[in-house]
């Protein structure tokens, strides 16, 4: 080796450099697994659902773990576009596949809240509770504002004072019946989202 020229040396340096690149690159023999590795979302619960963001309502494909036994708790761990939604044909825009940021959020609200007129916090309410004070409240404003005929005689059965906007996400069977209640109620003022 004390003797070597220039030609071996730089046959020796490219030999030793490509053996050990190999090695780090992976190439160098290792042990065999014995089966093969499980496809990573192969134990999670897959649920097909829409975008709540705009009114394009793209089809989602959501993934979770947890089986509904007693003691798992579910969590999303996984969300991609639904390749067989007719709408969006598997592909987000950046705020649908950010959406996973949005479930495990610490501020997002699961709860309704309610702030008293004059107040200046928000206390946490029961879904019974806030659906009741709805009613009540929608209630009181038809049986204030409710217009049944007008000046001439004409029955015309109106409630103007309160209106609806439907979500976008919402099919169009979803649509109908919301349309239908509304109407049912007498309310004009009635629009959806996907026209906003």
């Amino acid at each position: 080796m004390v003797n070597m020229n220039r030609r071996q040396f730089f046959k020796v340096t490219g030999a030793t450099l490509a053996g050990s690149s190999l090695a780090l690159l992976g190439a160098a023999p290792g042990t065999a697994m014995a089966e093969v590795r499980q496809f990573k979302l192969a134990r999670m619960t897959e649920t097909r659902n829409t975008c709540p963001y705009c009114s394009v309502a793209c089809g989602l494909l959501m993934y979770g773990l947890g089986d509904g036994s007693k003691n798992a708790r579910a969590s999303i761990m996984h969300i991609e576009g639904d390749p067989d939604h007719p709408v969006n044909r598997g592909t987000l825009c950046p705020k649908g596949a950010a959406l996973i940021d949005f479930i495990h959020s610490p501020n997002r609200l699961k709860y309704p809240e309610y702030r008293a007129p004059g107040s200046d916090k928000w206390v946490r309410m029961s879904w019974d509770d806030a659906l009741t004070r709805i009613t009540k409240l929608m209630k009181a404003d038809r049986d204030a504002n409710f217009v049944e005929k007008t000046a001439d005689g004409k029955t015309v059965n109106r409630w103007l004072t309160t209106g609806m906007l439907a979500a976008s996400a919402s099919s169009n069977e979803v649509g109908y019946i919301t349309h239908k209640t509304v109407r049912s109620m007498g309310m004009l003022a009635f629009d959806n989202q996907a026209r906003v």
